[in-house]
């Protein structure tokens, strides 16, 4: 279908890739990867036509059609929803057009062999538009734009009502519809949410042309690729497998090409001390440049950079309550849109939660709630005791002072740490020796959110709420966030539509729709399986783990041994921990009241009259004393019993899944 011979392209010095052939046949499923900025989109551009090689072809088979999915997309048209997307294929929108003519005609016709004639026409393209499959178009449009989270009320508004990510939706649905014989999808998943995504994945599961898609979603890739086409710093790189295959091939290559340099070095300088060694000798000068043009003639292997797990100590953040936050009877509407009403919610110090649903449901105002930078109409939002909230969300990526270099602005995060600390984190998040002298000016998105990410985990707080943080991503830095995630020491909420992410790093699963919650505690997995096994919705069965699935993928229930097991489990830890958290919540409150009383004595330690009154100083002295022992106290009897219930649920959940175990 598609021949790409030996294409290389570069914008002045920058080569962004040379010599690239690959061929693309029917049904293939290819994933193109490499780093932002190895070409990928440019090479999409070359094949839809959009910009030239610098050498080699790109030779398509006669007839054959190419679709292409870009990243950005504006729209000033009126046309409403449905009619644009149902109308996307140009032959069936000039036949409507006609007919829609031909019928406006007829009907200020008085001439009987003119209505005749045109009635004659009428039919004819009636007939071609039913052929071309018009009148099964709307019906199909409606289909894919649900699949892509539209609502039957979304189909009659004109195009300008939508922002860029619905647009980008409606772009999608009309490719789809338009079905090209070769379909190029760059970063098709931004936009979509986990239920559009999943849909999303099974629609190309059934599509009959080929698919090249640029991805940053390990997941989507996993799925939907069978083939990888990789752009790396030296070379192009095909393999046929999904996306975690060619991961495995590729650290095993790198393995190799490590143990192979290691070896010809240790050739290399065996053959240098012998030059070094008889360079002045005349005796053994043949052979000295013997062995200097066979050195000369040697192909140094190179081993290509490749992203390594990332080992680094963020300092570890203050320990918080045992309620991180909690939302009481919460109230939250715009205008006459009620999002939520009588909300509830209470998250625990250790939680590590995923808010998941599809979009527009309040996952994003949720989060603003619980970061305290959205007001409510009505209702309570306690932050627990001792803790300190970080909020990360595209706009602080504008927030970045473009006039200063990387390390300068990380420095404006921790003034104290030394550069080489400063470094060190910077290199944790990719960015090299000469990234770090960068201004921030000219900083790439996933660059900028790095920066950001890094600025919030060198002094971190204890609870970290992030809202979509693997935008602008690509896949090496959004592993090394799941790495820092991962050795980050406090609670967290965030919003990804990363399921690779949500998996490694959640712990809990609240779901967000139709302005309710449905809690899970448990990782995405796990959930998904629950929703499965409890009867409710689910979007994708084959989302849920093998080991819980039929063939069919169809959920087993666990053997309810098991399920009394971990029942009995569950209520002996909430019969353990449950006085020792109302004990925790006790202290608390009295720690708040005391700490309340000691900045009144000690705002009367800065008052001069107070001073003129000698027995009212040795009192307040004396008072002052002792609520600090009551404080040191209350604060030793809280880090123990904390520490003793931070033990329990780890007993309970290792209880538990040995319990899955057996």
């Amino acid at each position: 279908m598609l021949n790409i011979s030996d294409i290389s392209k570069s914008y002045g010095d920058q080569i962004l890739f040379e010599a690239v052939t690959f061929n693309v046949r029917a049904r293939d499923r290819i994933a193109i990867i490499g780093p932002n900025g190895s070409g990928k989109t440019t090479l999409f551009n070359i094949i839809a036509g959009d910009t030239t090689t610098d050498s080699g072809s790109v030779n398509l088979q006669k007839g054959i059609t190419v679709g292409y999915m870009e990243q950005e997309i504006s729209c000033s048209d009126k046309k409403r929803l449905l009619d644009d997307v149902a109308g996307a294929s140009t032959a069936i929108g000039k036949l409507a057009h006609k007919i829609q003519v031909i019928q406006e005609e007829l009907a200020g016709e008085m001439d009987e062999g003119n209505s005749k004639k045109l009635l004659n026409e009428l039919g004819e393209l009636q007939h071609h538009f039913e052929f071309a499959g018009g009148y099964n178009a709307e019906h199909e449009a409606k289909t894919v734009l649900s699949g892509l989270g539209f609502k039957q009320e979304d189909f009659g508004r004109p195009l300008t009502d939508f922002s860029g990510g619905w647009l980008m939706r409606a772009a999608l649905a009309k490719l789809l519809l338009l079905s090209p014989d070769v379909l190029l999808l760059d970063e098709p998943t931004n936009h979509l949410d986990l239920e559009s995504c999943i849909w999303f994945e099974r629609y190309l599961e059934g599509y009959q042309g080929a698919i090249l898609v640029v991805s940053h979603d390990r997941a989507f890739l996993n799925r939907v690729a069978s083939k990888v086409f990789a752009l790396e710093q030296d070379k192009a790189i095909f393999h046929h497998g999904n996306y975690d295959s060619f991961v495995i091939a590729r650290k095993k290559d790198l393995e190799i090409s490590e143990a192979t340099a290691r070896r010809q070095g240790l050739k290399i300088k065996k053959e240098m001390r012998f030059i070094e060694r008889f360079r002045a000798k005349n005796t053994k000068a043949t052979q000295v440049q013997s062995r200097i043009k066979q050195l000369a003639r040697i192909d140094r292997v190179v081993v290509p950079r490749a992203t390594r797990k990332m080992h680094f100590s963020f300092p570890k953040p203050a320990r918080s309550g045992e309620k991180i936050i909690t939302l009481k009877n919460i109230l939250k509407a715009y205008d006459e849109n009620i999002i939520y009403n009588n909300l509830n919610l209470v998250l625990n110090r250790g939680d590590r939660v995923a808010l998941v649903g599809p979009n527009g449901a309040g996952k994003t105002t949720l989060l603003k709630i619980l970061a305290g930078v959205l007001p409510f109409e009505d209702g309570k939002r306690e932050p627990g005791h001792n803790v300190n909230t970080s909020y990360y969300a595209q706009y602080q990526l504008e927030l970045l002072n473009p006039a200063n270099d990387v390390v300068s602005e990380l420095r404006c995060a921790a003034p104290d740490e030394t550069e080489q600390k400063l470094r060190g984190i910077l290199g944790a998040f990719l960015f090299s020796t000469d990234d770090v002298y960068k201004k921030v000016s000219v900083l790439s998105g996933g660059e900028k959110s790095r920066l950001v990410i890094a600025k919030m985990l060198i002094k971190p707080a204890n609870f970290l709420l992030m809202d979509e943080p693997t935008n602008h991503l690509d896949i090496a830095s959004r592993e090394i966030l799941t790495d820092a995630l991962e050795e980050y020491n406090g609670s967290l909420c965030f919003i990804t539509h990363d399921r690779t992410l949500i998996r490694q790093i959640a712990n809990k699963i609240i779901e967000v729709k139709n302005g309710e919650l449905r809690i899970y505690s448990g990782n995405y997995d796990e959930y998904l399986n629950w929703k499965a096994s409890s009867g409710h919705d689910i979007s994708d069965p084959s989302e849920m783990s093998a080991d819980t699935t039929t063939e069919k993928g169809v959920a087993k229930d666990r053997p309810r041994q098991h399920k009394l097991i971990e029942a009995e489990l569950r209520n002996k830890y909430y019969r353990k921990s449950s006085p020792i958290k109302k004990r925790i919540l006790e202290i608390e409150t009295e720690l708040s009241k005391y700490e309340k009383l000691l900045q009144e004595v000690e705002k009367m330690f800065s008052n001069e009259e107070h001073y003129e009154d000698g027995s009212r100083i040795v009192t307040t002295i004396s008072k002052h004393q002792k609520l600090k022992a009551s404080v040191s106290v209350l604060m030793e009897e809280w880090e123990r019993l904390s520490t003793e219930l931070e033990d329990m649920k780890k007993e309970f959940e290792k209880s538990k899944n040995a319990t899955k175990l057996s």
